[in-house]
């Protein structure tokens, strides 16, 4: 996805859009982007959080130099990786009627009213938990929804219906016990945070320092793994 660039380009200035989906939680991404900074400090980031389709839309057309987030379907146009993956989970909260219950079995949700990213539905990036849902029965209503995960994360922590969230981003939530895992004590899906890129895009010289950087730091981290 690049070539490696072996010497820092300090005197490159300019700017670089990155559009990212909200709590990204990667050491190996925010260490490549400190590493790329110390090469290219002069180099200007722009980062602005939205949802994944929008990510992938500004990108078709070309409005923004990198995007991470979720792309469950192959874009020809796009250049992909996979950065880390991320397990979904059940949660309620406090003031759901679940909480703190042990020994529950998943057919005990399938009425529960639902509070999902908007996403979340057959067609869109999230549309495995769809399918879940679907295959397992679930008849509970959508009481809720939102792009953002610290809404979704609001919502059920206020009790308005159960969610899937991304289990890693909750843990201390549930240690604090603000919220409760529900089944499948497994998970329901693995899910891939992606770094994307247009790869018809004409890149400025900021960009292409840049991206290329990034992208040699994540190959070696792929060699690590």
């Amino acid at each position: 996805m690049g070539l490696v660039i072996e010497s820092p380009h300090d005197d490159v200035v300019g700017k670089v859009r990155i559009l990212t989906i909200s709590r990204i939680q990667s050491p190996h991404y925010d260490k490549s982007l400190a590493d790329v900074h110390e090469s290219h400090p002069n180099v200007e980031l722009e980062v602005e959080v939205m949802g994944s389709s929008n990510i992938i839309s500004a990108l078709l057309q070309k409005t923004a130099t990198v995007g991470v987030g979720l792309s469950r379907l192959p874009q020809p146009r796009l250049e992909q990786r996979v950065l880390f993956s991320e397990r979904y989970g059940y949660f309620c909260g406090q003031r759901h009627r679940l909480f703190g219950q042990t020994n529950l079995r998943l057919e005990q949700l399938a009425s529960e009213h639902v509070v999902s990213f908007t996403s979340d539905q057959l067609g869109g990036n999230l549309s495995p938990l769809t399918l879940f849902r679907d295959q397992q029965g679930f008849t509970g209503k959508i009481v809720a929804s939102s792009t953002s995960f610290e809404e979704i994360h609001r919502l059920i922590c206020a009790g308005f219906g159960i969610g899937c969230l991304p289990v890693h981003l909750v843990r201390r939530d549930v240690e604090q016990g603000l919220l409760w895992r529900l089944p499948p004590e497994e998970g329901v899906v693995d899910l891939d945070i992606r770094p994307l890129r247009n790869r018809e895009q004409k890149m400025t010289q900021a960009e292409t320092v840049f991206l290329e950087s990034f992208q040699h730091l994540l190959s070696r981290h792929e060699q690590v793994l």
